[in-house]
């Protein structure tokens, strides 16, 4: 399943990366786990990593930062720029969701209450992605940011990629 900006493009072979592009391995590419891709040096994104964290006991969600060559090579492997990227990114297998579509099914994956939140998906995508946008646009002058990713605690660092 394609969703979000990767519909009309397509996953890019071996041959159509640049260079610069981090090549998928199959470190990168958790085959039964979704992958939260953030950014690591955004402190609302941290926060948001931090709220998951323990609202996923069962350790299903695998996180990523967008800077992280696990993140850089998951953005290549589903047709998504490596650089400049402003979105969470949810991987689920061939599928990545990005900005409100993300939001939406991370919390759905948490199971309940959060799982309420897809009544969100009413509202027009247009709509809700504008929202996202607004947020991401202002979030290191609302939230701030840190000079280098975080680096996770010992206790859920095997849930990091990388």
């Amino acid at each position: 399943m394609v969703t979000d900006h990767e519909a009309d493009r397509g996953r890019p072979s071996d041959e159509e990366r640049s260079s610069d592009e981090t090549p998928p391995t199959d470190e990168t590419r958790p085959v039964d786990n979704p992958v939260v891709l953030f950014d690591g040096v955004c402190n609302l994104c941290n926060g948001v990593v931090g709220f998951l964290l323990p609202r996923d006991p069962n350790g299903r969600l695998r996180f990523a930062p967008l800077q992280s060559a696990a993140g850089k090579a998951l953005l290549a492997d589903h047709g998504l720029p490596i650089e400049e990227l402003e979105t969470i990114v949810l991987v689920e297998g061939d599928s990545a969701h990005t900005k409100s579509d993300a939001a939406i099914r991370i919390a759905e994956l948490l199971g309940w209450p959060y799982r309420l939140l897809r009544i969100g998906r009413v509202v027009p995508r247009p709509i809700r992605d504008r929202l996202y946008e607004f947020i991401a646009d202002n979030r290191y002058d609302w939230f701030g940011r840190k000079e280098q990713c975080m680096i996770p605690d010992e206790d859920v660092s095997d849930r990091f990629l990388d």
